[in-house]
């Protein structure tokens, strides 16, 4: 099987190590169709989900060489169809599938619901001097002055990685990304030259950005990255970015931004000649997880509220809160 990079045994062992299981259809005693899954949740309230940090999941289905298109989408959808049926019982499912999934009707057929999300992805990585000719103006202008401040390196290891990483979470009020699951990736990526590890550092030893991709042969992943946010002025994250997809050229196809929905994120990815590019949010809830989830939902809103009143306003809406309870 030539699975994608997130579907494999060693990928999800790194990213759910117990705790995933997958469905599989068999013909001629090859797997022709497989769909992994993260059971979340005590068993009345079982999610299945995807992993952190993996991007993509839902169903891989085997391509029928040289079939007629009615013949080959009648079998991926016969495929699709065998793999939502061999889930096991839950309350809720939810997973991004892959920009390859272009069609779920056995999904829709039975009572899933599809969102359209975007990522960003280069998809044709042959010539630099045509992907240099697709960055917008201030990229280039950003990458020319990163280069004039400092170097790309490969070999700071994940210590100085996650140090940065964790400054972009905490700006934004986040909590510290977990450092176990990192090195467990890299652990599994590393022997099999599956990522590569990106540092921007200036003459003073100052890492200013990071980033770290993974790749299957065909793809490769702009898996985290982040930067000093007292040293943002610098240009290193374009320049990062830029270095990245140099990187991707050696080993596949296709650059995979892992786009986000956010704004300012979306339009920075974009400046680097990026295509939009569609994938499905597939979900199912009962009744009973659907109610559950607009509790918890609520309850996540009034935190959030709570966290960007004045100190003095916050704690009085607290109060009355516990004042409520009695």
């Amino acid at each position: 099987m030539n699975l994608p990079l997130f579907h494999r045994d060693w990928w999800l062992d790194a990213v759910a190590p117990g705790s995933w299981d997958a469905v599989e259809v068999a013909r001629g005693g090859s797997v022709v169709a497989r769909l992994p899954y993260v059971a979340r949740g005590p068993r009345r309230m079982r999610m299945l989900t995807q992993p952190p940090l993996t991007q993509f999941l839902g169903p891989w289905t085997a391509r029928t060489p040289d079939a007629k298109p009615a013949t080959a989408l009648g079998d991926e959808m016969a495929l699709q169809a065998e793999l939502e049926a061999g889930l096991p019982a839950a309350a809720a499912f939810r997973q991004k599938f892959s920009p390859d999934v272009t069609g779920v009707l056995p999904f829709l057929w039975a009572g899933y619901r599809a969102e359209v999300r975007y990522t960003y992805r280069l998809e044709d990585l042959d010539s630099e001097e045509g992907l240099w000719s697709g960055l917008a103006g201030n990229i280039r202008r950003e990458i020319r002055k990163a280069r004039t401040r400092v170097t790309v390196r490969e070999d700071l290891g994940l210590d100085r990685l996650q140090q940065v990483w964790a400054k972009t979470f905490a700006r934004q009020g986040l909590p510290s990304p977990d450092h176990a699951l990192l090195e467990r990736i890299e652990a599994a990526c590393a022997p099999r030259d599956s990522r590569a590890t990106l540092f921007a550092v200036d003459d003073a030893d100052r890492v200013h950005a990071v980033a770290y991709l993974v790749w299957d042969g065909e793809v490769t992943y702009y898996l985290l990255g982040g930067g000093d946010p007292e040293l943002r002025t610098s240009g290193a994250s374009s320049l990062l970015m830029w270095e990245a997809i140099l990187r991707a050229r050696k080993v596949g196809r296709v650059f995979d931004f892992e786009g986000s929905m956010l704004q300012p994120v979306e339009r920075f990815f974009r400046a680097f000649g990026s295509r939009q590019t569609p994938y499905l949010l597939v979900s199912r809830v009962n009744r009973t997880a659907a109610a559950a989830l607009a509790v918890r939902g609520l309850a996540r809103r009034q935190g959030e509220m709570l966290r960007t009143l004045p100190g003095r306003a916050r704690q009085a809406v607290a109060a009355g809160r516990d004042t409520a309870r009695t």
